[in-house]
């Protein structure tokens, strides 16, 4: 008994089968969570070491290259980037695809800890993160009230950010701009001169006098009582009241006669303001594994509860950003293609079905084949996510072929007058190898997918798992429940012309059997006339080759998709303070929000900056602007580009002389798409040639923003003391570097405590001390002997200019240039630069290695190539399994080609670039294409071994299965429009996979059913002309 036999025989072991399928299925979809995109890791682990005051070479000599050395006999590693700044260390290493990060993690940490000891005593310790798009910010907020700007800020800091912390699910939260309490100690340099009195001694006096002490206890047999000094500042005043030396006996010098003490505000580092309006700006990081939605869903509650109980302070929270409304969007719409997907398919399986009874038992194939892959994706903890859900409604015009073949053919036997459990049996056992090999070859062209080791295979992964599971319960589905149930409803049909819909149906019917001969007769010409149609073939393949050369389609791995959103940064002249940063970029910034295209503006001044692969260091000279624009609609359809590029030109000639950056932002984030290393053991030569292929990709269209990774530094002022005046006067370089550090950054070690708050005190010189060069050479220190003496007399002031980054690639000086690309592909910007440099070779001794986006599309662009080349192997093989022939199956191969043609003119014309899902779509079309050549050529086998000559065979198959080709094709491509004609969220990326899929079907459609016939008479013949001469 075969499996049909037991559906039809048994049906309760089918339903109760598909009853768990259901259950597990259900419950799987409850416990699924969404996210935008599967969470697709680079191998890449990020290791920064802070080490305050020191200057890029200092960092490169004594904490990179040590590190540097420790990692070197690390696994997996495919090559170093490195960079020093001032104050930090940084590198970057990007390990080979396929690489357990978490190893490689703990390897990394334990070589680091090995060399802990020779690195510089005053850093602080190495910290390790892996750079993955979970690491962006999934909100930006921006939190504004009626209380005073410092109080608010630390109501911020106590208060309510504790409370945002402790939800599941969020990971850190970074603070712009706000103002932060300080009390401030401002030193009157002649005052310090008059009492001789040096810096150190007042800080010490102060520092000492702040003082909470436990003393111990004191106790009896019976009792005991612990002692505890409290010296602790609470007030102003007890700070003006503190001693400080005594020169003259009877006549102490406080605090108050050298120093002025004000309540402040912390210097400021950083500002945000959203719409203009100045307040505290919040970006919110997810934990890795935490969904975003759920996080982005507690947040907004626990923000709309924070401003309840704060109601009488006025505290709002604005959200300027939040990522998850694209997810959701994009969720939303692809889960309505799915559905308008389902409508359509119905509509296509009523007409050629001709019944309603029908078309439900076809129908019932496409929700049990989906239950299935919610269950699998749940036991393997995939996520409701662009990729799957794009892979289900994508799958609905395949779920349905086994299902229609199967039913068509019952439908035959039915109509020749068997009974129904008979017709259903013989109607499904002849026509069981065919649906068995055309849904093996659907599955097959997905396997080697689930074995790629690159940048998109986990991307892909999820999309081909849920096409698997899905085919194959499919394929169960026709071989059980449609049998079950014709074999139970199944009847005889007999139209009559009684109502309108019938009339149609009967008038639909007329019209297929008049173009099913049609094609008869087209058949026999091709048959006779083999050449000229291999003509045709090959002029429309010549077509198809100029238009690749042509240009017309570009390159790119994934398009962000124009979410109307974009990023603009400003940066300023090096020495540029951030007030006056603050004050050109208000006025920038009420420009933009003028623009009636603008919806809201975020702004982040002299913050860390917001990308993936931000280093997270903000500067005062570096501005950052979130700009949203109004919707597509208001807009009609204005390219957020457009709009880009025509306010950049607007802004160059109103406010000059600043360096303007701007980059899309999609739904996934991305570094500058164009990064080329060059690295070389000579650093002049790096960066004669660095500074050379800029001026080159700076002319290439579409390439913007071109900059270089080290670009001279921030003016300073060296003061380099002369060793031996230095000792006679009785002074030390740590003496001296002591009072320099504390008259210019300040000592914040003591407290000033307020109603259970801390509040920092800072001990500096006014600020009319230290402004410019001639404060620093006039800065007097106290030498241990009471005298006072001038920096000028011991030492040399210079004005210099250090590095600002110095960079190594791979333990060898490098430089890296990079371009963000406006207007044009991604990669088609980067063939025009290896063009440049085919023609151009770089200097000897220079290497150049393509980072980022380029090197992913390289890496998956080939691996999706070698897909294509494996899968093309695996349906040959496949088939020949199933037909133990070697010959049958080359004939049906033929199909693929000419997919190809309608592929590339589709994605011609509907101006999509090929992408990533470009190629997935061709992968998905050759398992797609091959079945309908498997209908025709199986049938041409059964007619042959009933004894039929082959050039009627051949011609009987052809008008026979023209019916289930035509449905399945139809359904498929009927399907897929919902999803090509699809705009919105992350539609940019649909549409191109499904015009590849709809172009490939309809041109395999029309060539495959003359070609592929074409083809096996010509096998024939050659075969009959071999037996003849034996």
């Amino acid at each position: 008994m075969n499996i049909t036999e037991i559906s039809i025989k048994r049906p309760s072991l089918i339903i109760v089968l598909f009853s768990v399928f259901t259950l597990l299925g259900f419950i799987g979809y409850k416990n699924l969570s969404y996210e935008l995109m599967p969470d697709f890791n680079q191998p890449v682990v990020v290791i920064k070491t802070v080490y305050p005051g020191a200057e890029p070479n200092e960092v490169e000599t004594s904490v990179s290259r040590k590190i540097e050395d420790a990692l070197s006999n690390l696994e997996g590693v495919d090559y170093l980037v490195t960079k020093s700044l001032p104050n930090a260390s940084i590198i970057i290493a990007n390990l080979k695809y396929g690489t357990d990060l978490d190893k490689s993690m703990q390897d990394a940490q334990r070589y680091i800890d090995n060399i802990r000891k020779d690195l510089p005593q005053d850093i602080l310790s190495p910290v390790m993160s892996k750079v993955s798009p979970n690491d962006l910010p999934i909100m930006s907020i921006s939190a504004a009230s009626d209380l005073s700007a410092t109080e608010f800020y630390q109501k911020m800091k106590d208060d309510y950010l504790p409370q945002i912390q402790q939800i599941k699910g969020v990971a850190e939260i970074t603070v712009l701009g706000g103002e932060e309490r300080e009390i401030q100690v401002k030193i009157n340099q002649d005052k310090l001169k008059l009492y001789k009195i040096s810096m150190v001694q007042v800080v010490e006096a102060i520092n000492r006098s702040g003082l909470d002490l436990p003393a111990g206890k004191v106790q009896t047999e019976k009792e005991s009582n612990s002692v505890r000094l409290t010296g602790k500042f609470t007030s102003i005043e007890d700070i003006k009241n503190v001693q400080v030396a005594m020169p003259v006996l009877g006549s102490p010098v406080y605090v108050k006669d050298i120093a002025d003490v004000i309540d402040g505000v912390k210097e400021t580092t950083s500002i945000s303001r959203y719409n203009g309006k100045n307040g505290i700006g919040l970006m919110l990081k997810k934990q890795g594994d935490a969904n975003a939605v759920d996080v982005s869903k507690a947040v907004r509650e626990k923000f709309q509860s924070i401003e309840q109980q704060n109601a009488s302070s006025g505290v709002k929270f604005i959200i300027a950003d939040d990522s998850t409304d694209n997810t959701i969007a994009a969720v939303n719409s692809v889960v309505f293609d799915l559905i308008l997907a389902v409508l359509l398919v119905s509509l296509v399986m009523l007409l050629f079905l001709r019944s309603f009874r029908n078309s439900l038992i076809v129908l019932v194939a496409i929700p049990t084949s989906l239950v299935t892959a919610f269950a699998v994706m749940w036991l393997l903890g995939y996520t409701l996510n662009l990729m799957t859900l794009l892979a289900m409604s994508l799958i609905i015009g395949i779920l349905v072929d086994d299902a229609t073949v199967v039913l068509e053919n019952i439908q035959k036997h039915l109509d020749k007058g068997k009974d129904k459990r008979s017709a259903a049996l013989d109607g499904r056992m002849e026509i069981g190898f065919a649906a068995l090999s055309i849904t093996l070859v659907d599955v097959v062209v997905f396997l080697p997918i689930l074995f790629l080791q690159v940048f998109v295979a986990d991307m892909l992964k999820q999309f081909s798992v849920v096409v698997v599971t899905s085919t194959l319960t499919s394929l169960l589905v026709g071989f059980t429940l449609t049998p079950w149930m014709a074999s139970r409803i199944g009847k005889k049909e007999d139209l009559q012309p009684t109502n309108f819909f019938n009339r149609f149906l009967l008038w639909f019917e007329i019209q297929l059997e008049n173009f099913n001969e049609w094609y008869g007769r087209r058949l026999e010409w091709v048959l006779s006339h083999k050449l000229a149609f291999t003509g045709i073939v090959i002029v429309l393949f010549a077509m198809t080759l100029g238009i690749m050369k042509q240009g017309i389609i570009g390159k790119e791995l994934i398009s962000t998709g124009d979410q109307g959103k974009f990023r603009m940064a400003l940066e300023f002249d090096k020495s540029t303070s951030i007030h006056q940063n603050n004050l050109i970029a208000q006025m920038i910034e009420t420009y933009i929000i003028q623009h009636p295209e603008v919806a809201t503006v975020f702004s982040n001044i002299g913050g860390p900056s917001t990308g993936i692969g931000s280093l997270g260091v903000g500067s005062a000279n570096k501005t950052e602007f979130t700009i949203q624009l109004k919707s597509k609609k208001e807009l009609n359809n204005l390219p957020t580009e457009t709009f880009m590029k025509n306010l950049r030109e607007e802004l160059k000639s109103k406010f000059p002389s600043i360096n303007y950056s701007m980059a899309a932002l999609g739904l996934i984030p991305r570094s500058a798409p164009i990064e080329i290393t060059l690295s070389g053991s000579n650093l002049d030569l790096v960066m004669k040639t660095g500074d050379e292929l800029k001026t080159v990709i700076e002319k290439i269209p579409g390439a913007d923003n071109v900059r270089l990774s080290v670009e001279a530094g921030s003016p300073e002022y060296k003061i380099i003391p002369d060793k031996d005046k230095m000792q006679r006067l009785g002074l030390t370089t740590a003496y001296i570097g002591l009072n320099l550090r504390t008259s210019f950054t300040g000592n914040d070690d003591a407290t000033l405590t307020e109603n259970g708050t801390e509040y920092p005190v800072r001990i500096w010189l006014d600020e009319f001390s230290r402004q410019n060069f001639e404060d620093v050479q006039q800065l007097s220190i106290i030498n241990p002997m009471g005298i006072p003496v001038d920096v000028s007399q011991f030492a040399s002031v210079e004005q210099d200019n250090s590095p600002s980054l110095l960079e190594r690639k791979d333990r060898q000086p490098a430089v890296t240039l990079t371009a963000d690309a406006l207007g044009r592909p991604s990669g088609t910007v980067a063939d025009d630069v290896v063009a440049y440099l085919k023609e151009n070779p770089l200097p000897n001794g220079i290497q150049m290695t393509w980072g980022s986006d380029i090197k992913r599309q390289n890496d998956s662009f080939g691996a999706l190539g070698s897909v294509l080349l494996i899968s093309f192997l695996l349906i040959y093989l496949i088939m020949v399994a199933l037909y133990d022939s070697f010959v049958y199956p080359f004939v049906v191969l033929f199909s693929i080609p000419v997919a190809t043609i309608g592929a590339f003119f589709a994605l011609n014309l509907s101006l999509s670039n090929l992408s990533l899902f470009a190629l997935l779509g061709l992968i998905m079309l050759m398992g797609l294409v091959v079945k309908n050549a498997i209908l025709i050529v199986d049938f041409t086998n059964q007619l042959k071994a009933e004894g039929k000559h082959f050039k009627e065979a051949l011609i009987i198959a052809g008008k026979g299965r023209m019916r289930p080709i035509l449905m399945t094709t139809l359904s498929m491509v009927v399907g897929m429009l919902p999803i090509a004609m699809a705009t919105g969220t992350a539609a940019e990326w649909k549409n191109g996979l499904a015009w590849v899929i709809i172009g490939g079907l309809l041109s395999s459609l029309i060539m495959t059913v003359f070609l592929v016939p074409m083809v096996y008479y010509l096998v024939d013949t050659a075969k009959e002309k071999l037996n003849r001469r034996k």
